[in-house]
């Protein structure tokens, strides 16, 4: 008897293919660079433009400072998780039981459930070093924050070129850990698996539909859009 079934195959496939589509769709076509993570990149560039007209750069420091802290505790996070992922190895014959007495569970084998908890573990050791990156690069760009040229060399050639090599850097670290955050949403889908073949396809889809409406269709999108009905009610008030 097969380990894997068709539909679990083809759960799984559409689990991945979701996750690939989704990431390229973000990070590298037009579509993707109209949503909130490709628009930080300009307020970043704006960022270290500033930057280099401040005397007191303390504000520059302590924000630095959140993003380090933001994505190691996000890396730290990860190996929690890794390492209670693979916790749950000990304990395959104990879940098992408890699945099968379950309405919607499915009836698995040993071999396929830990085929399924490993994996997990795999989308969790991802995660982190993609974390780990991140955390390296906002190290580096803390490095470059200090070492900014002085306000009176603001305008020099020299000064704009570091200004966009630093905010590059500072964005590269975004992106990475953007795609670790991505592999902490699809590791919540691939739960799913662990139900069976069509509830790893329904939560895959829920998460990619939440990420989508929180990239291109939430609230946090929606203010950078200029608001016609804002504009005249200003109008109002300035007339009044």
């Amino acid at each position: 008897m097969p380990v894997l079934t068709l539909p679990d195959i083809l759960a799984f496939a559409w689990f991945t293919s979701a996750w690939i589509a989704y990431s390229i769709l973000i990070e590298k076509t037009a579509k993707g660079r109209g949503g909130l993570n490709a628009l930080m990149n300009h307020y970043r560039d704006e960022w270290m433009e500033r930057l280099l007209a401040r005397d007191m750069r303390m504000v520059d420091a302590q924000v630095t400072a959140a993003l380090q802290n933001g994505t190691a505790f996000f890396a730290s996070t990860s190996l929690i998780a890794i390492g209670g992922t693979l916790t749950l190895l000990r304990s395959t014959d104990e879940i098992l039981a408890l699945v099968s007495v379950l309405p919607f569970g499915a009836t698995s084998s040993r071999v396929l459930w830990e085929m399924k908890t490993m994996g997990l573990a795999i989308i969790f050791v991802y995660a982190f070093f993609k974390f780990a990156w991140s955390c390296r690069l906002f190290n580096y760009f803390a490095i470059m924050v200090g070492a900014a040229p002085p306000p009176a060399e603001k305008s020099s050639a020299q000064a704009r070129a570091f200004a966009h090599r630093a905010a590059r850097l500072c964005a590269d670290a975004g992106r990475h850990f953007n795609r670790g955050q991505r592999a902490f949403f699809f590791a919540l889908g691939y739960l799913g698996w662990f139900l069976g073949p069509v509830p790893l396809a329904l939560s895959t889809t829920g998460i990619v539909i939440v990420m989508w409406r929180r990239q291109f269709a939430s609230e946090s999108r929606k203010a950078f859009e200029p608001d016609a009905a804002d504009g005249k009610r200003l109008k109002r008030r300035s007339r009044a």
